[in-house]
């Protein structure tokens, strides 16, 4: 009896399992085509981006980087002297310096494309048409800009743009720039404080002294340690705007 029982309990196992297969086999020639159409899109487009970034991607970078050098350091350079004609164009435009050829930063933008190396020649060519007065162009590159995680440049690109709307007069542009450099990273003890500092003493210039308190008062919440903060500069410039604490 108990033997008929096992026979029944394998035969009734035996036939779900052929009904799984036979599902299985159901399944798989009705879909096979699709599941293996998917199966190859996913290899071929995972092989294309490691190809990518093999064959393409990492020789665009180091030769961007080869490319930039020389301009990248003559306008460090530039930064901390002065800018001269002939040395603006030649850091934007290209050109020989000392018997040496330089590829300006407008090329490598165009010819690199997609490279942390056009990136920072946005930045920098940004901040070159600002010093030259170019405040369109400067806009233009300096949005174009990304910082990609390095927080203190872009809170500089940030006040950059800031400048530019100033000087085009569009105070509401400027100081919200200005108010943005300071919030990439509030943490930051050094950048960020600065920024807030130039923004309300922007909104104060502006006439806009309830912002420009409010900006102060900030400070002194955020940054105990701050400089203007620590000296009393910020106390004497609060009581010239109204407020004693």
């Amino acid at each position: 009896m108990s033997e008929n029982k096992e026979e029944v309990v394998v035969k009734t196992t035996q036939s779900e399992s052929g009904d799984v297969l036979e599902k299985a086999k159901g399944f798989w020639s009705k879909y096979s085509k699709k599941i293996t159409y998917a199966g190859t899109i996913v290899i071929v487009v995972l092989g294309g981006w490691i190809a990518y970034q093999k064959f393409v991607k990492e020789p665009k970078e180091e030769k961007a980087n080869e490319t930039i050098f020389l301009a990248e350091t003559l306008f460090s350079k530039l930064a901390s002297t002065s800018f001269g004609k002939d040395s603006v164009n030649i850091v934007l435009n290209g050109g020989e310096l000392d018997g040496v050829k330089i590829t300006g930063l407008l090329k490598v933008i165009n010819n690199y494309d997609g490279t942390a190396a056009a990136n920072r020649a946005r930045y920098m060519t940004g901040a070159t048409y600002l010093h030259v007065k170019e405040f369109d162009k400067a806009i233009k590159y300096l949005k174009d800009f990304k910082g990609n995680g390095a927080d203190q440049i872009q809170s500089k690109a940030y006040v950059l743009l800031g400048h530019a709307y100033a000087e085009k007069k569009q105070t509401s542009d400027a100081l919200n720039y200005y108010k943005k450099a300071a919030e990439v990273n509030e943490k930051d003890q050094s950048v960020s404080p600065d920024a807030l500092m130039l923004a309300a003493g922007y909104a104060e210039y502006t006439g806009k002294n309830e912002e420009a308190v409010s900006l102060y008062k900030k400070i002194k919440e955020k940054y105990p340690t701050y400089s203007a903060v620590n000296s009393g500069e910020l106390d004497k410039i609060l009581a010239r705007l109204g407020v004693l604490e």
